[in-house]
């Protein structure tokens, strides 16, 4: 995650290096609510602030200037599930604004191999013949990792016992210690871990095969149109006018064209993106829908 927002950065400064001079004509604050290595490059400087926590970032950037001066790069789960799961002090749909999606996020569902489940249907028939037997983890209730699992769970109507860890990092150190068993990550965290065969890919969250995980079953190919993509995208304060979103947007989505920036993306494990602002904030009224049912269905909740 955090290699990956570097390069969402350097992409923003590339982008800005193509700008016209009417904007930006001042420094730009850049909002990242975790906290990635990062490189303040543009033609107006970019001002990287890192706002660690899932609503400290986007309460700041919905409390700045509609100007397009502050700018945020986040994920889904924090802005489409979250509002479901606590109190947020903001309307993820009024308060923010999509600039673009930059690229799409594919998460992995991965087995440590003394599991002895070999593929996805593996693990869908054991569940079912063992209910509550199995035991996964995640980052936390509320985590895109318990969410994702949730909703393959409800999908193949299987049980799989929830053992939630304080962070992404612990949990993928237990699954490849053995216990609990198995859990779903970005797949940037888990690849050299499946290169190294200690962990098994069974499945990921996009409608496509990952050619970094041969083998690894798409969602959709499983449950057709149930599947959920996540994405990485950078957003600015509601009622920022349209003219500097298309800007900005226009620029980003040249940069994301480019083979360079692509070629490193697909190494994490992402694909760019790019798609127009009016597309994304679809995109997003999406998913915070589909999300909201998903988690009133299953009566989930966060830390």
């Amino acid at each position: 995650m955090r290699r990956t927002t570097a390069v969402l950065v350097w992409v923003l400064a590339l982008a800005a290096n193509a700008a016209a001079q009417e904007f930006p004509s001042k420094p730009v604050h850049l909002v990242v609510p975790f906290p990635p290595e990062l490189q303040d490059r543009w033609g107006q400087p970019v001002i990287v602030e890192n706002k660690p926590g899932s609503t400290i970032g986007p309460e700041y950037v919905v409390k700045s200037a509609p100007d397009g001066y502050t700018l945020m790069i986040i994920s889904s789960t924090p802005l489409v599930t979250l509002p479901h799961l606590q109190k947020v002090p903001y309307d993820v749909l009024k308060d923010l604004v999509g600039v673009t999606q930059t690229t799409l996020l594919t998460y992995a569902f991965v087995v440590n191999p003394a599991t002895g489940i070999g593929s996805i249907q593996d693990l869908i028939a054991r569940a079912k013949k063992e209910p509550g037997r199995l035991n996964y983890a995640s980052a936390g209730n509320g985590s895109g990792q318990h969410l994702y699992v949730e909703l393959l769970k409800s999908a193949a109507d299987m049980n799989l016992t929830h053992v939630p860890y304080k962070g992404a990092a612990p949990a993928l150190q237990a699954v490849l210690a053995g216990e609990p068993g198995m859990m779903l990550d970005v797949t940037v965290a888990v690849m050299p871990h499946v290169k190294a065969g200690k962990l098994r890919a069974l499945m990921v969250t996009g409608s496509a095969p990952l050619e970094q995980l041969p083998g690894a079953v798409p969602f959709d190919s499983l449950f057709p149109g149930l599947g959920i993509p996540g994405w990485h995208g950078i957003f600015a304060t509601g009622g920022t006018p349209k003219q500097i979103l298309d800007k900005l947007a226009a620029d980003i989505r040249a940069v994301l064209a480019l083979p360079a920036v692509t070629s490193r993306f697909r190494e994490l494990g992402v694909e760019p993106a790019g798609v127009s602002g009016e597309e994304f904030n679809a995109i997003v009224r999406r998913d915070y829908a589909r999300w909201g049912e998903i988690i009133r269905a299953n009566k989930l909740r966060a830390d």
